[in-house]
């Protein structure tokens, strides 16, 4: 049986939060929290959002971008994705992104999900969008990307996924919703 999910009466307070570092892709607060009697503190990363797209050419081949992570300290197999500008709507910064980072612009594209990525300390919410009807323009990275095109099957993405070569859970994520039902050639 499911448990029944709380009411917003018992939703937790949030008692105060404070700003502790402001950067230009995100901002750390530091907030206080009351949950019933108990009271609690949380480093919380504010973020704007992400749009990520699977392009998918005429093919089926999709196209993706290996770069360098300096978090992971690799270069990692990644489906394109950037940041939202602030009230930027999703769609929108897919459009855009996926100009920029792969040089194509799209007929057609379509919302499969949106998730947060790391929700215990992490606003970050991920909207995916697949991309069909795709015609060439030029790519227009911003002054520090430096990454390259790979075009794969998803056959072979999924493979990749499940022997460890894509490791990006936002890439994962994507790979995993196309191969359970959405059609490459749609």
């Amino acid at each position: 049986m499911a448990a029944k999910a709380p009411d917003d009466s018992a939703r937790p307070q949030l008692l105060a939060s404070e700003t502790i570092y402001e950067g230009r892709v995100f901002d750390i607060t530091l907030d206080s929290i009351r949950e019933g009697p108990l009271e609690y503190t949380r480093e919380i990363i504010r973020h704007k959002g992400s749009a990520v797209i699977i392009p998918i050419f005429d093919d089926g081949r999709i196209a993706l971008v290996r770069q360098y992570r300096h978090a992971a300290r690799e270069f990692l197999l990644e489906l394109p994705a950037g940041t939202l500008n602030n009230g930027e709507d999703p769609l929108e910064g897919a459009r855009r992104e996926l100009e920029e980072e792969i040089g194509v612009t799209a007929e057609n594209i379509d919302k499969l999900c949106e998730f947060y990525v790391s929700p215990g300390f992490l606003t970050e919410k991920m909207h995916l969008f697949a991309a069909r009807g795709l015609t060439a323009t030029a790519q227009n990275l911003d002054a520090d990307e430096v990454l390259s095109i790979e075009y794969h099957t998803l056959d072979d993405l999924s493979q990749m996924a499940r022997d460890g070569r894509i490791q990006d859970a936002k890439t994962l994520v994507g790979i995993s919703i196309l191969a359970a039902g959405t059609s490459v050639t749609k």
